[in-house]
């Protein structure tokens, strides 16, 4: 399990296993959103499985999968709504951690600032200054509505 610290709340990690749930309690994870459909997994590490999981160590857990249909609103309101609605720590992951870091970067745009948004997912390993534009997009549409 490889851990990818993006803010203080928000960490990014490619797929976990039920097994990984009692260290990620350890380490003060209070919510899990997974960002891969159930449709890449086997039954094993599909949402169900790691629910069950989340909910025995005392996790919340969110499924808010990002798959080849691509991304919508609803999808980073969810994921803000999830982040924002932690008492701890959060983890989102997906297959490598590239969708939940794009989630998360959207889901904090309008909420810091468009370069440090993208500072922080380079520096978690996810370099993308493609999204500056979208992140734009995204804290404009939250400040009109």
């Amino acid at each position: 399990m490889e851990l990818r610290q993006i803010t203080e709340k928000i960490f990014v990690s490619p797929q976990i296993t039920p097994e990984d749930l009692a260290q990620l309690a350890d380490v003060g994870i209070a919510t899990i959103i997974c960002n891969r459909p159930d449709a890449e997994n086997p039954a094993a590490l599909q949402a169900a499985a790691l629910e069950a999981a989340a909910s025995a160590a005392g996790i919340d857990f969110v499924y808010n999968p990002m798959g080849a249909a691509g991304l919508s609103m609803d999808m980073i309101d969810e994921q803000s709504d999830a982040i924002e609605g932690s008492t701890g720590k959060v983890l989102a992951y997906c297959a490598s951690g590239t969708r939940s870091a794009v989630l998360s970067a959207f889901a904090l745009a309008g909420h810091m600032a468009r370069a440090d948004i993208l500072d922080a997912i380079a520096k978690a390993g996810y370099p993308m200054p493609q999204l500056a534009a979208q992140i734009d997009q995204v804290a404009a549409q939250r400040a009109d509505g």
